[in-house]
């Protein structure tokens, strides 16, 4: 037993399941506990590519300065006037959606000539990798139904995954 609570009690990410439902797009204000700022050269264009294929809205911004962009609660973003990156990093920022989000989301990139392809990955999800406009490394990633006896169920109880007392990862 443990005295400290639970933590999917407060985050938006439903679990995995074939009826999963993403939650509703929030709008509240919040003291931010992580977000990503990125510096674009062009904010009307990165802001069109962030709202027509990644489905985040603005939230607000300044004009000619930035835009405060979100999805679901605590997946915020802020594009900010400046010189982007000369390319795209290693590292990478990660957003979850639910299964059924995927396709409307490679479908939405593919409409702006980005060549989005879905992947599936060893710890259990199907993501989505693509670099912004703005030279930045963006991954949805969703949470797969978990089946123990898959590949993957077999590679998580090899590192300790789904093997506890109380079943709680199977």
């Amino acid at each position: 037993m443990t005295d400290l609570p639970d933590a999917f009690d407060m985050s938006p990410v439903p679990a995995p399941g074939p009826d999963a439902v993403a939650p509703p797009l929030f709008r509240g204000i919040y003291g931010m506990p992580m977000f990503v700022t990125i510096p674009t050269a062009d904010l009307p264009a990165s802001f069109d590519f962030w709202t027509r294929g990644l489905g985040f809205f603005e939230l607000f911004g300044i004009p000619g300065q930035m835009v405060h962009l979100r999805r679901w609660a605590f997946q915020d973003v802020l594009l900010v006037a400046g010189a982007p990156a000369e390319s795209a990093p290693a590292a990478s920022v990660s957003f979850a959606c639910v299964l059924d989000q995927i396709d409307p989301i490679v479908e939405a990139l593919r409409a702006l000539g980005v060549d989005a392809q879905p992947r599936d990955t060893m710890w259990n999800t199907r993501d989505i990798e693509v670099i912004t406009p703005e030279n930045a490394r963006v991954i949805f990633t969703a949470a797969k139904v978990f089946d123990p006896d898959s590949v993957e169920g077999r590679t998580l109880r090899a590192v300790g995954i789904g093997t506890d007392d109380n079943e709680s990862h199977v």
